[in-house]
């Protein structure tokens, strides 16, 4: 028979762990303050449990035809709120920028405020990298031998 091998499970307790920090990036070459430096956004990952209430919010079942009822994820929306909830500044559900921009849609703003070329995909792509959608396994693993 073989030992049991036993883990310290200290590192997965509550308090432990570390929070995740808040990250500048710059989206734009448009938005720049008075002495010409590019404003950066800041974005913060969101929890878990955050992402499972939006991903909830943007899911709807359908009936088809020989498969009963199917759950439809609108993933264009859902990676957005992951992103408007990520993203610290400039914050896109403010009362001021809705007003500015004659919406109460925090999605809409933001497709406003980037409204050249890849700006809103680049927006999109941080937000989604942010919370480690983008983290390949092999880094992790990488990062897990260091």
């Amino acid at each position: 028979m073989s030992e049991k091998q036993t883990f310290d499970l200290s590192f997965f307790m509550p308090g432990q762990t570390v929070e995740a920090e808040e990250v500048k990036v710059p989206i734009s070459k448009r938005f720049v303050d008075k002495k010409g430096n590019v404003i950066p956004f800041v974005f913060k990952a969101i929890t878990t449990e955050r992402i499972d209430e939006l991903e909830k919010e943007n899911t709807t079942f359908k009936n088809v035809k020989g498969r009963g009822r199917v759950k439809d994820l609108d993933s264009q929306r859902f990676y957005a709120r992951i992103a408007i909830e990520s993203t610290v500044y400039p914050d896109f559900r403010s009362k001021e920028l809705r007003e500015a921009y004659s919406t109460q849609d925090p999605v809409e703003v933001a497709k406003r405020v980037l409204s050249v070329g890849g700006e809103y995909a680049n927006w999109l792509n941080k937000a989604i990298e942010i919370n480690g959608f983008e983290d390949e396994i092999e880094d992790l693993e990488d990062a897990a031998k260091n």
